[in-house]
């Protein structure tokens, strides 16, 4: 078993003791038609511009995959941090084409 995310327990002196895990309360992944995607744009520090992309439903780890297939259809670097996908750039056009391609629901939001 992996140590990350243990969040700080060490040693227990309870001889019962068991680890309860986080990544086994996450929801299993709905398909893209279920999935019901918003696309944002949102400025930084630094007036830097980013595409945000929230309402995923799933595992951590296929919307970590998510983002990495839409930052290399973007082009552009980005990050998936509090279940959102984190595109720098304005690239809501491309990212909306894209989800809709793949069989996505997704819209734009917010201004």
């Amino acid at each position: 078993m992996s140590k990350k995310g243990r969040s700080g327990v060490v040693y227990s002196t309870d001889p019962d003791f068991e680890y309860a895990d986080s990544s086994e309360n996450e929801s299993d992944t709905l398909p893209p038609a279920q999935q019901d995607l918003r696309v944002w744009l949102d400025r930084k520090g630094g007036g830097k511009v980013i595409t945000v992309v929230k309402g995923f439903i799933g595992r951590s780890s296929d919307l970590e995959n998510l983002g990495k297939l839409l930052k290399s259809h973007c082009g552009s670097g980005g990050t998936v941090k509090d279940f959102e996908v984190l595109i720098q750039g304005d690239h809501r056009e491309k990212v909306i084409t894209w989800l809709l391609g793949k069989g996505y629901k997704a819209k734009k939001a917010g201004g």
